[in-house]
Order: structure tokens, then C-alpha cells, then sequence
């Protein structure tokens, strides 16, 4: 812990006395107080602003949550463009706003959840990553494969804002995986009453050219049938025609991370033994409520794939 300089004391007898000036490294250290003062100030002002216009964007939201497709209050959108692909998902979950924050201002929750969904094969938590932490992750197939065929992508982790009223929560990251760059997951919360909490999850990267080939190429094959959740018309039999491609990639791996992310919080209460086999299947029937959009394979496959990755990262930890 840093010492500071002994300041001269100051007391009623001397009141009116002349004092030598104090010392040069107390002047200093005064006024670096009063810098990161200034600023400390500045920043809750800011995060105030931010957690007033999060619970103003609730209330301008509210008519649409009370009457989503999804049946639950929940609203997605997504960014018609092949260059900066972005999912935002704003929905109320049924957690308090306290314990929501404690348990999402830490890099190891992010760095659970974020394996949940299937193409997530490994996630190792760096605490020395400066001014965060760092997340390394492995991104592949969403099928079984070795740890070494997957992409490597490392998030740096932040904590913007941990008010009593207001988290902001920040992950991003330079470089991904067949040219892709500038990743960016965003996480916002303020309590809405003692047991509910409004969030507002942000998911964009960018394309260069390279990845914007690849992404044409599979949406032209093993692809092209992916489809995201927004309806933008009505076949002739009357079903909905939902948005596809680079927006449909968007909006299924936005609802993959909000779904990663209620699964986790909803399992918190359960024995810690249990935690990742509920948590687990918790996540596959939350995906398995949007079939046309998420499924990809059977529970009993999904679970014993999670369950091999699981234990092939415990079996590389130090000491495993």
C-alpha cells in the first residue's frame, strides 16, 4: 500500500501563524488527490447518466417487451450490414439488480458462460491482463474437435461501472478468428424493482474482406438455410420469413450469450457439484424454445461434448 508524505498539522492556536509551505512531496500528492478526485466524480456523474438513460430506453421499451413473439420480455434487433454485424438484445430478467452484479462483475462467471454455447471449446481467465483481465478462448466447430483445430480469441475484460444502481460490463478484442476483428460484448443492468433487472447486451465485430468472403460462401452452402429471429415478411402459406444472413449470424449469437448468461445466473443457488450439468442443460432446452434458429444437436450429444471440454481444460490446468 502506498505511504503518504506527514502533513504539517493545523490547529486553532496556530490558526493565523505563517507556515513554512509544505513540503514538496505533500504539494504533489494534494493535488494528484484532487485529480483522481475530479475524475472519480466525472466517472459517477457519467455512470449515473448512463444507468438513467438505460431505465429510460425500459420505459420507452416496455409496450414492445409486454407484447414480444418471444413470449417473454425480450426484444432483439440487428444491423443490416455485411461489414459491422451487431445484435443488441434488451430484455428483463427475473434477478435481483444485487445479485446480478455481484456475479457478473467477474471475468471467471464471463468466462463460464461464455462456453456454454457449442462452438466455445475453452476459456481460461488471465488476472494480470492490466487495466481487466483476459479471457482466452478457443472458437471452432460446434461438434466435437480437438483443442488445437479451434481459433484463438482473446477478450480483454473490463468492469466500466459497478454502481449501486447501474453495471457496465465490457469485453473486447482486436483480432478473431478467418479475418474478423474488433469484437465488442457489451453488458448493461439497473434493478427495475427487488426481484427484476433490465439489460441491454450489445454483440458486434467487423468483417474485412476475407471474412466477408468466407461468410458469403457459407451462406451459400451449409448455411443457407440459417435464419435469425426477425420476421421480415409472410411465406404463402402464411408462416413467418425471417431475416437471414449476416443478420441472422447477429441475432442467434446475441440470443446464444443472453441465454448463456440467464442459464448461469439461474443456476447460481444450486450445489456447486451440480452447477455445470444443470447449467448445461438449462442452456440446451433455453435454445431448444427457438428450434428453427438454434438447434444444432441432440442434448445427449451437447452434454457430453461440454462434459470431455470441461474436463480436457481442468486436465491442462496447473496442477490438473
Amino acid at each position: 500500500m502506498r505511504s503518504f508524505p506527514h502533513l504539517p498539522h493545523f490547529d486553532k492556536a496556530h490558526r493565523h501563524q505563517k507556515h513554512p509551505a509544505a513540503p514538496h512531496g505533500a504539494v504533489f500528492w494534494l493535488a494528484h488527490a484532487a485529480v483522481l478526485l475530479a475524475l472519480l466524480l466525472i466517472a459517477t456523474e457519467v455512470n449515473a447518466q448512463q444507468g438513467a438513460s438505460l431505465r429510460a430506453q425500459y420505459e420507452q421499451l416496455e409496450p414492445q417487451l409486454n407484447r414480444s413473439p418471444f413470449q417473454r420480455p425480450i426484444v432483439l434487433s440487428s444491423a443490416d450490414d455485411t461489414e459491422h454485424p451487431t445484435g443488441e438484445m434488451h430484455a428483463v430478467v427475473q434477478h435481483g439488480f444485487a445479485t446480478l452484479s455481484s456475479a457478473l462483475r467477474s471475468a471467471d462467471a464471463w468466462c463460464e458462460l461464455l462456453t456454454l454455447p457449442a462452438n466455445v471449446k475453452r476459456c481460461v481467465v488471465d488476472d494480470d491482463a492490466a487495466p481487466g483481465a483476459l479471457l482466452h478462448m478457443a472458437v471452432g466447430r460446434k461438434f466435437d474437435q480437438p483443442i488445437e483445430d479451434a481459433y484463438a480469441l482473446d477478450f480483454q475484460f473490463q468492469v466500466i461501472a459497478a454502481q449501486p444502481q447501474y453495471l457496465l460490463v465490457e469485453m473486447s478484442a482486436a483480432k478473431g478468428p478467418m479475418g474478423t476483428s474488433q469484437y465488442r460484448l457489451t453488458f448493461e443492468a439497473v434493478p427495475l424493482d427487488a426481484r427484476r433487472s433490465f439489460v441491454r447486451l450489445r454483440y458486434a465485430y467487423v468483417n474485412n474482406l476475407a471474412a466477408r468472403v468466407a461468410t458469403s460462401a457459407y451462406l451459400a452452402t451449409s448455411g443457407r438455410d440459417k435464419v435469425g429471429f426477425t420476421i421480415v415478411g409472410r411465406e404463402g402459406n402464411g408462416e413467418p420469413r425471417y431475416v437471414g444472413g449476416i443478420q441472422g449470424i447477429a441475432e442467434r449469437n446475441t440470443m446464444r450469450y443472453f441465454l448463456a448468461i440467464e442459464s448461469y445466473l439461474d443456476t447460481l443457488p444450486a450445489p456447486a457439484e451440480q452447477r455445470l450439468d444443470k447449467r448445461l442443460r438449462d442452456w440446451f432446452a433455453a435454445t431448444e424454445r427457438y428450434p428453427r434458429q438454434l438447434h444444432e444437436q441432440s442434448l445427449e450429444e451437447y452434454v457430453a461434448m461440454k462434459h470431455k471440454e470441461a474436463r480436457r481444460q481442468v486436465a491442462a490446468a496447473p496442477g490438473g
